[in-house]
């Protein structure tokens, strides 16, 4: 078999570079030797000014800002207009609170703007998905119960 690219079975050849890292031979006893050679670089420590970056999951992993995205959004439709009516009870009575109710949905400004920016569109797209998607499975669960409940008892 005759091709210009190196199959698997080829080894790449070997550098000054790959010698200078190496451990060196194993032991008789069949133990690693004891470290590196007195010549072989030491990576230096990290700085302190360096932050660490996240994992290759969560940079990217295909998967992870769907996931993500999704149940934030059922937990945005889940707990910011609980957050808000709780908030607003306790500054005011239930008539005001009542007025102030639709005011809730200024925090859907976050989600659109996940979108609009080309960095978060992936993550704002599942964040909708999951709000969509919670929205539609709450009111159906309701009102199949409130049919149910009507149909039978009433």
């Amino acid at each position: 078999m005759s091709t210009d690219k190196p199959t698997v079975e080829d080894a790449a050849p070997a550098t000054a570079d790959d010698e200078a890292t190496s451990e060196g031979p194993e032991t008789p006893a069949g133990e690693a030797a004891l470290g590196p050679t007195p010549d072989a670089e030491t990576p230096a420590p990290p700085e302190a000014d360096e932050e660490p970056q996240p994992s290759w999951w969560h940079r990217d992993h295909p998967t992870f800002s769907a996931l993500t995205g999704f149940f934030t959004g059922l937990l945005f439709v889940a707990l910011i207009p609980a957050a808000y009516v709780g908030v607003l009870s306790l500054m005011f009575d239930n008539d005001r609170v009542e007025e102030l109710f639709p005011f809730v949905l200024v925090t859907l400004v976050v989600p659109l703007a996940l979108v609009a920016n080309r960095r978060t569109r992936r993550y704002g797209i599942y964040f909708w998905i999951g709000i969509v998607l919670t929205a539609v499975v709450v009111v159906g669960v309701g009102s199949l119960v409130l049919w149910y409940l009507v149909d039978h008892q009433g």
